[in-house]
């Protein structure tokens, strides 16, 4: 999705401290989606839709003084504001976030780490995670390769189209959080709808796709996968408040549970951008100076770098997902 450039906001100095600000969701058509994307987003669709992204350089800003703007158009004119706070640096937004709707099953597919995506002329790597929201009966993914599988073995599955026989197949309920570290060989079955958080990256390899008529990238999948990782569910820690779904390299992850009435004060300590998603209920999101935002399920709110805190006032209750990168953990 592009936009012209000169139907921007003129920049000024009201971008210089601006505030926490919402996204528009940008819809990702792909053959393994769903045309249905209930109870998130209404209405039917013409083409099956596979990703909902949250936080994309293409999602359009529908609050505040940058209004308008794209995500992509605002970190590239307020990079330090955004990511390092004080104004200093510039850079990429840290994490993407997305919504997946997979009716049937995601290829067969690896992301690179940092040093394969760099060798193959990429800024970084795909280390993601993923939070079910729902998941029907005997839903699962795969993640990782069975034990005592070799690269041989790999090639000659692929060449036979048995590759998913090797996978590991693990059953998911709604409340999982699953790491899916970067060289994990792995796919998603259908019936689940997922949160996904992840390094700001789209490399994927496709390793095998069902017969589907998309390309594969063999040999570059295969220079990434590993044969073992440190994929797998990860077990939440509970804290006051809140809890703590994951905590690794790239990304910090919190579910938080506020009752009606409640008026939580948040700290962003270690000054980098953060990122909410309602996955129930509203509230009202209010920093000291800028206008009252609304929080909606299926909708990012950016958290600045250089808002050092905030409050979420929670009329009738609310299910919210705090990710940021690490070191910026902090609630009062």
């Amino acid at each position: 999705m592009k936009h012209n450039p000169d139907t921007y906001p003129e920049t000024s100095s009201r971008v210089q401290t601006i505030g926490p600000f919402r996204l528009a969701p940008w819809f990702s058509p792909r053959p393994w989606g769903s045309v249905d994307l209930a109870p998130w987003y209404p209405g039917k669709r013409e083409e099956p839709i596979g990703e909902a992204w949250l936080t994309g350089r293409d999602c359009i800003v529908e609050s505040g003084c940058a209004a308008g703007w794209t995500l992509g158009k605002l970190v590239d004119e307020l990079g330090g504001e955004m990511l390092l706070g004080n104004g200093a640096g510039s850079g990429d937004f840290p994490l993407l976030t997305k919504l997946l709707f997979p009716r049937a099953k995601l290829s067969v597919q690896v992301h690179p780490d940092d040093c394969a995506a760099q060798s193959a002329g990429e800024r970084c790597g795909k280390t993601e995670c993923w939070y079910v929201l729902s998941a029907d009966a005997g839903a699962s993914v795969a993640l990782g390769l069975l034990p005592d599988v070799s690269e041989r073995d790999i090639r000659e599955a692929i060449a036979s189209h048995t590759l998913e026989r090797l996978l590991d197949w693990v059953p998911v309920s709604a409340g999982d959080m699953i790491y899916v570290d970067a060289g994990t060989v792995h796919s998603i079955g259908p019936g689940v709808v997922l949160l996904e958080i992840q390094q700001y990256s789209d490399v994927t390899y496709r390793l095998y796709d069902y017969g589907r008529p998309r390309e594969l990238h063999l040999e570059l999948g295969l220079r990434a996968l590993k044969l073992k990782t440190g994929a797998g569910k990860v077990r939440a820690e509970r804290y006051e408040g809140y809890d703590r779904l994951i905590s690794k390299q790239y990304f910090v992850v919190e579910r938080h549970t506020l009752a009606a009435g409640e008026d939580r004060q948040m700290q962003n300590w270690g000054r980098t951008a953060q990122v909410l998603v309602s996955l129930s209920g509203s509230a009202t999101l209010k920093v000291r100076g800028t206008e009252p935002l609304e929080l909606l399920p299926g909708r990012a709110v950016v958290i600045p770098a250089a808002v050092a805190e905030y409050s979420l006032d929670v009329p009738h209750g609310m299910v919210c997902i705090r990710a940021m990168p690490p070191g910026t953990v902090g609630l009062d």
